[in-house]
């Protein structure tokens, strides 16, 4: 059955072999870019277009044409590529001003080699723009996908390999075009458009409706037999009454790869760490922001299908209720049924789709979770029982969960990349909706523990001379909660009390940013003072703007803006209710902190896909003694170090 994808809707791949089957009702240029594991393209060479057609394992048109078969062989690909994005463009002068919009929506099928179609997906809502990514192909858990992606760029061509980091975009784009003009120009008259509706065998298809000898290219884009064979694998031609047939794709030899022997319909095995990365550090990073990615992703594919589920039946049941003679009868009975089931059909099958990749989701984060470490791991985690202070900067943080409530128990860290290159504002005040259910004293005495539970992550994941950590607390108010930091020795100093302690820690850190400034500026880094801290700094600030005065905030401010480039960050405890009373003066401040809350809360607004996110803080099971038990640990690496 194949699979109708709406924009940023999945669908497991069977195969490795495949063929990306695009319609278009105009001519059209069709190509397929490499990207890594960040998206991106390495150089010229990861792109199929009309002047390269051929590149490993991606075989593409030569010309612009209405009809494209694209081939494609996964296994075939270098090692670094994780995704394959087919791109269609309008070649230079087609479209004019209005872009797709001035043709019928184009539409891109995949099949396997028989012609069997797995998935398509028809590209609406495209206006001004003259080049689109029509599709993603990517791999996850050492399993291949197919995204419907459907991103236009007005900018054409050039614009699109420039998103994908391609530095020399317009010369590529360029060359691109000359040759669909010079391909334009010596081509024959292209075949008629396929039939959308219809769900044709391949050789009723558009382009391949015309026999083409074996080994001769094809004038409408066919290019000819593709040899499969992997380029750095030989094998002998076989032999014998099973051989294939001349020009047959010959099948790759060397080891089966991952998942050859299971079912075709079989989801991937869960494996932690089956990311790109130097580390496995680096690849659980990378994993776990692949899992959030499909999450945004599958979500979104669900809620656009729902929609579009619901504004379909919408439009039946007025086109029924436009006809006064018709409203009534057995006729209109039937129509409104009939919606009314097809609405349901539709949500059903974007429900189950939805079900498979959050199974799939929740599958894999059961395995990843326990085989993080103690830097992305949450504190519940054994991890912790077995922890070593570390002797190297981990290169993330983990600050939280995020959850979104089409399976709330499916929980994705959220991860921050270290040193902070922003500071935190942690609200102690009934904001959000979250924390309308919780008192305002409750509400405090968890944005304290919050706070000493980020602290103590941080003092736990640096090593012993790289992190210090500075608290101001004005009324003392947080005494009990800073308890383990204190007797541990993590924090050094008791925290600063009442006005003249909050100006002069203010006053000692804003002179250490000053002077870390001149002396990178300089070039002179080696002349900074011999007593002077330059491990990351953390300032903990509790009860603002209580002992603050006009300077302090604006030294606040001035941290916030200028100390995460030299190594000091902001952590502050406040409610933002009372803060303004200072007036639009902390709107800066408030604008650089990233605010999280200390009870869960769907504060946390995604651009990318349009998902207000919950937020679940990094608290402390309560009983546990976890954090002292680290903390201790850490002490006695700094006596042994000597600090």
């Amino acid at each position: 059955m194949t699979a109708e994808l709406v924009r940023g809707q999945n669908h497991p791949l069977p195969g490795t072999r495949l063929e990306i089957r695009v319609s278009a009702g105009e001519p059209v240029l069709a190509g397929a870019t490499l990207n890594d594991e960040h998206g991106l393209m390495r150089d010229a060479g990861w792109i199929a277009h009309p002047a390269e057609p051929h590149i490993h394992g991606i075989e593409v048109s030569r010309q612009a044409a209405a009809d494209h078969r694209l081939a494609v062989d996964l296994d075939a690909l270098p090692d670094a590529v994780h995704r394959v994005n087919v791109l269609l463009a309008l070649p230079a002068g087609v479209g004019g001003p209005s872009g797709f919009g001035a043709f019928a929506p184009p539409f891109a099928a995949v099949t396997g080699l028989d012609g069997t179609e797995i998935a398509r997906f028809t590209l609406t809502g495209l206006h001004a723009e003259s080049a689109v990514i029509a599709l993603e192909l990517y791999r996850r858990q050492g399993a291949w996908k197919v995204r419907a992606v459907g991103q236009g760029y007005a900018g054409g061509l050039a614009a699109l390999l420039h998103d994908q980091g391609l530095p020399e975009a317009q010369q590529l784009a360029d060359t691109i075009n000359e040759a669909a003009a010079a391909g334009l120009a010596r081509s024959v008259a292209p075949p008629p458009p396929a039939t959308r509706g219809a769900r044709q065998p391949a050789a009723q298809t558009g382009a391949a409706a015309r026999p083409v000898p074996s080994g001769t290219p094809d004038p409408a884009g066919g290019g000819g037999p593709v040899n499969y064979q992997h380029p750095g694998r030989r094998s002998s031609a076989p032999t014998g009454p099973d051989a294939p047939a001349p020009g047959a794709p010959v099948p790759p030899t060397g080891p089966a790869p991952p998942g050859v022997g299971q079912p075709a319909d079989a989801p991937p095995v869960p494996v932690a760490g089956d990311a790109a990365g130097w580390s496995q550090d680096e690849r659980l990073y990378n994993q776990i922001w692949g899992m959030f990615e499909d999450l945004a992703r599958t979500v979104a594919a669900y809620r656009s299908a729902v929609d579009f589920a619901d504004s379909r039946r919408e439009q039946e049941l007025d086109k029924v209720l436009s006809d006064p003679r018709a409203r009534i009868g057995p006729a209109a009975d039937a129509a409104r049924d009939e919606a009314r089931a097809k609405h349901t059909r539709l949500v059903d099958q974007a429900g189950a789709v939805l079900e498979r990749d959050l199974d799939q989701l929740v599958a894999e984060s059961e395995v990843v979770e326990p085989a993080l470490p103690p830097a992305f791991a949450r504190w519940d985690n054994p991890v912790w029982q077995a922890y070593e202070v570390p002797m190297e900067v981990p290169m993330a943080l983990r600050l939280g969960d995020l959850t979104l409530p089409e399976r709330a128990d499916l929980r994705i860290p959220m991860l921050v990349r270290l040193p902070l290159d922003r500071g935190l504002w942690i609200d102690s005040g009934n904001s959000g909706a979250g924390a309308a259910s919780v008192s305002s004293d409750e509400l405090r005495r968890l944005a304290v523990e919050a706070s000493v539970a980020i602290a103590a992550r941080l003092v736990a994941v640096y090593p012993v001379d790289c992190f210090t950590l500075h608290v101001i607390d004005p009324a003392g108010s947080a005494a009990a909660s800073l308890v383990p930091l204190l007797e541990s020795g993590a924090l050094r100093e008791p925290p600063a009390v009442g006005a003249a302690g909050v100006a002069r820690t203010l006053e000692r850190l804003t002179q250490r940013v000053d002077l870390v400034q001149m002396a990178m500026r300089s070039g002179a880094t080696g002349a900074l003072p011999p007593e002077l801290d330059t491990a990351e700094q953390l300032l903990v600030v509790h009860d603002f703007p209580h002992g603050f005065d006009d300077r302090a905030v604006t030294q606040l401010r001035y941290l916030a803006d200028e100390g995460p480039a030299v190594g000091v960050n902001l952590l502050m405890v406040a409610d933002r209710d009372e803060a303004r009373s200072y007036g639009p003066v902390l709107d800066p401040l408030w604008r650089a902190l990233l605010r999280v809350t200390p009870v869960p809360d769907d504060h946390l607004a995604d651009p990318w896909v349009g998902h207000a996110w919950t937020y679940e803080p990094p608290l402390v099971p309560a009983g546990s003694q976890v954090v002292p038990q680290v903390l201790r640990q850490v002490a006695t690496a700094r006596q042994a170090y000597g600090r």
